[in-house]
């Protein structure tokens, strides 16, 4: 048998059993139940403090209407009921909720109907009273005064007694649905028990049942959100994970083939790096993702030497296809300009890139190149043939067709004011006694050009300096370089008569005008200029090409520099 009661088969009843005491069923109880709940007036015991035990089987409760047959129904199964002077501990104030149940299995399945257990688990706090008043703690367990269900005086419970009575009317609370913690635990409350009791029972569960099953519905309610909310997030959770696994370790998105038909010019800045370069190629989309573009550009042996420029590709490539095209010089739409090339091959190489009549370019860099955002020390002689020269600086520019000319030479001077001006040339020269930025950057033309080998721009940058002194009897100020009267003639001829050097007065022409060119005769590379600035000190004022090519050998004196041109002259024939 259950906790909640004694039935047939239960131990003796014993007056020190925790069941039966005073806490558990609310007073001490007679030994077959035979007292009659209104057999003589309720006995009071002041000193005695005063509990309101709630229990849902109301052990305190006086059977109504006078049924034997219920009340025996009760000693069959052993329900013991307390004496009427304590029954007012567990007495409630609300007649409706004490229906007593013909059927005993009706009573054992009504206890979940008041949600509690009966042992006394949910006990109510009790409130103040007076103590003359023996029923002055109790308190409406379900809200004060509940109305007659019966319409009729003589309705179960019968009416209290005047002594009994309330003094003032009770608050009324209709709607007041009492939660776990307070008798009716939310799993069984309105809870379909399935009997068939007497009318009576049916109506008096009425309420509660209504009220269970609006519970129900809210509960059920919230079950669906959190299932919902618990659903949405399991799925959220497992796309994330399966983006952060396709993003970490699955095969990064490819196209497949080498391409379509359709063409595109992507541009590569310089000292771009396999992610620029990769994000570039899908934003012109050739490539379908920059991690693909990145894994091709590992695996191939020299993925790591595609350098800046423009490159005609194709859309929607494979990441190996794009990596090979693009170390194709086929696919490379780019102008290089190199250390020490002069103006006029690079505008003959930007009109073929974009396929232009020959001289567009040159046309453009002589009518535009105020626009073209040379510094304010550039083009300072009236004598300069080209105002771009010195300042196409040497490095790979994208030019393919539909790009316009001065874009393209935009770019190029951009690059030369961005390095110049890394070295500040106003200031480097007038620690080298020179007139101006410009002269730097022609004295580096002039070492670009006359040097053979990186070893020697120094000792060529001092050569250039001394022979510029004043005090420079040797040459007498000239510089004497075949590299200035070959600019002027536009050749690149080592072999050169005196007589027509001579005879030649073009500002350009240093063996018959002293100190240096008007402007520079080339672009300088970076290591050509660095030597400029920062020349040997060892006297060098001669040097000859002894082997024509490679080869320059340098001296401080004249009879020195004559051994060295016969040098020259046994090796070239002469």
């Amino acid at each position: 048998m259950t906790e909640y009661g004694r039935g047939p088969g239960s131990e003796p009843w014993h007056p020190e059993d925790p069941l039966y005491g005073d806490g558990g069923w609310g007073g001490q109880q007679t030994h077959a139940g035979r007292q009659s709940p209104y057999g003589g007036r309720p006995q009071h015991y002041p000193e005695q403090p005063q509990q309101a035990q709630y229990d849902d089987w109301g052990t305190g409760e006086q059977p109504g209407y006078g049924q034997a047959q219920q009340h025996q129904q009760h000693q069959q199964h052993g329900q013991q009921y307390a004496d009427p002077a304590q029954q007012h501990q567990q007495q409630y104030a609300d007649p409706a909720q004490h229906q007593q149940y013909a059927d005993p299995a009706q009573q054992h399945q009504q206890q979940y109907d008041g949600g509690g257990w009966a042992t006394g688990t949910h006990q109510q706090v009790p409130y103040g009273a007076d103590p003359a008043d023996p029923y002055g703690q109790q308190t409406a367990a379900y809200g004060g005064e509940q109305p007659d269900f019966y319409g009729s005086p003589d309705a179960y419970p019968p009416p209290e007694p005047p002594s009994r009575r309330h003094t003032g009317p009770e608050p009324r609370q209709e709607d007041w649905d009492p939660g776990p913690d307070q008798g009716e635990h939310a799993f069984f409350a309105g809870g379909d028990d399935g009997d068939d009791g007497d009318e009576e029972g049916a109506r008096g569960r009425g309420d509660r049942r209504s009220r269970g099953k609006g519970r129900k519905g809210r509960n059920g309610f919230a079950c669906l959100v959190v299932a919902l909310v618990l659903g949405g997030g399991v799925a959220g959770v497992g796309y994330f994970g399966y983006q952060f696994y396709q993003e970490r370790f699955g095969a990064a998105p490819d196209y497949a083939g080498d391409g379509t038909g359709e063409t595109v010019t992507v541009q590569i800045p310089k000292g771009a790096g396999g992610f620029e370069i990769g994000q570039r190629l899908k934003e012109a989309g050739v490539v379908k993702s920059v991690d693909a573009f990145v894994a091709a550009q590992s695996q191939h042996p020299e993925g790591k030497s595609i350098q800046a420029g423009a490159y005609l590709l194709k859309k929607q490539m494979s990441a190996r296809s794009a990596v090979a095209m693009m170390l194709d010089p086929k696919s490379q739409n780019n102008v290089m300009v190199t250390p020490g090339q002069r103006n006029v091959s690079v505008y003959k190489a930007i009109d073929e890139k974009l396929g232009l009549s020959s001289g567009t370019t040159r046309k453009v860099a002589e009518e535009k190149y105020e626009s073209l955002g040379l510094p304010s020390w550039a083009n300072d002689n009236d004598d300069i043939k080209d105002p771009l020269e010195g300042f196409l600086y040497p490095g790979t520019y994208p030019a393919a067709e539909g790009m316009k000319p001065e874009s393209v030479l935009k770019e190029m001077v951009a690059q030369a004011v961005v390095k110049y001006g890394e070295y500040d040339l106003e200031e480097k020269a007038e620690e080298l006694d020179l007139e101006s930025p410009l002269q730097v950057v022609t004295v580096a033309s002039l070492v670009q050009a006359e040097g053979k080998t990186h070893d020697d721009f120094r000792k060529m940058a001092e050569v250039v300096y001394n022979r510029l002194k004043p005090t420079n009897t040797e040459t007498n100020q000239l510089l004497q370089f075949d590299s200035t009267f070959n600019y002027l003639k536009n050749e690149s001829n080592i072999h050169i008569s005196e007589s027509e050097i001579n005879s030649n007065q073009d500002p350009y022409n240093t063996y018959t005008q002293k100190g240096l060119p008007p402007g520079p005769i080339g672009n300088p590379g970076e290591d050509a200029l660095k030597a400029t600035l920062d020349p040997t000190d060892d006297g060098w004022i001669y040097f000859v090409a002894t082997d024509g090519v490679n080869k320059t050998e340098f001296a401080k004196t004249y009879a020195e520099f004559e051994r060295l041109k016969d040098k020259f002259n046994e090796s070239s024939g002469n």
